[in-house]
């Protein structure tokens, strides 16, 4: 037999294609040996395990509206895709899917906690602990006594740390924060359930905190000079005071008059 090499070009093509040929039908046979075991009964996704925070949420509710629409067998889910569809269910915030051996989904929640409407209050939209904006409507009583907090879209996290802070600087009112609004200017405003409005204005966190903090410590002063009558607009805007509108009273506190309250 003459040697590899000599032999003609079109039979060495030949062989090559042949060759090429078989390892083709070779991978096919493989494929769909894989397919077909992949597909086999024996991995039909049969349960869904859902443990985890579900108290806005019924495990068994979640497997009759999720399990239809899942799509492959235990080996072939995408579990990217599950993770998603589980995510975009109102309260869930993160999902956690794993495969179960033989056929089953184990998947893990965890809830919003909401603290606050953002926007109107029973608008459809809340403000989680972590300041993330989520859609859901609540029906536990706690929701009666959030605050609404508003401002331009992706300022959910800034606004709640904000409010946060000032909850504590504006208990000596004796009035609880109403609504917390970031305008499109970047004007801050608040208003209270007693019916007193602040005027915030602009500027870092760290700059209407103090604006908070003089009011927090001038407030007594202003009732033992005027009488506890009802604040009806705080303006804050001030670079080193603050106006009053209080019912039947129009005033300025400024440094030296707030030096002066103190005296008395």
């Amino acid at each position: 037999m003459p040697p590899r090499h000599a032999l003609p070009l079109d039979i060495r093509f030949m062989n090559w294609v042949a060759s090429a040929l078989f390892v083709i039908l070779v991978l096919l046979a493989l494929g769909s040996a894989a397919l077909w075991a992949a597909r086999h009964p024996a991995w039909t996704l049969s349960r869904i395990v859902v443990e985890g925070e579900v108290a806005h949420q019924n495990a068994v509710t979640f497997r009759a509206q999720l399990l239809p629409r899942l799509v492959g067998s235990y080996l072939t889910l995408d579990l990217q895709e599950v993770r998603r569809q589980f995510e975009a269910v109102p309260w869930v915030r993160q999902a956690v899917v794993r495969r179960e051996f033989p056929n089953r989904l184990h998947v893990t929640l965890q809830e919003h906690e909401a603290v606050a409407w953002w926007g109107e209050a029973g608008g459809g939209r809340l403000v989680s602990r972590e300041g993330a904006v989520f859609d859901a409507n609540p029906d536990d009583a706690q929701a009666d006594g959030w605050a609404e907090l508003a401002g331009p879209d992706g300022q959910s996290g800034q606004v709640y740390a904000l409010y946060r802070e000032l909850q504590p600087l504006l208990a000596p009112l004796e009035q609880d924060i109403e609504r917390l609004e970031l305008g499109a200017s970047g004007d801050w405003k608040i208003w209270l359930d007693g019916g007193t409005v602040i005027e915030l204005g602009r500027g870092q966190p760290k700059e209407l905190l103090a604006r908070a903090r003089l009011l927090n410590a001038t407030v007594t002063q202003l009732n033992e000079r005027y009488g506890r009558r009802r604040l009806e607009v705080v303006d804050l805007r001030y670079p080193s005071g603050y106006a009053v509108r209080m019912r039947g009273v129009k005033t300025v506190t400024d440094e030296k008059a707030v030096k002066a309250a103190r005296k008395k």
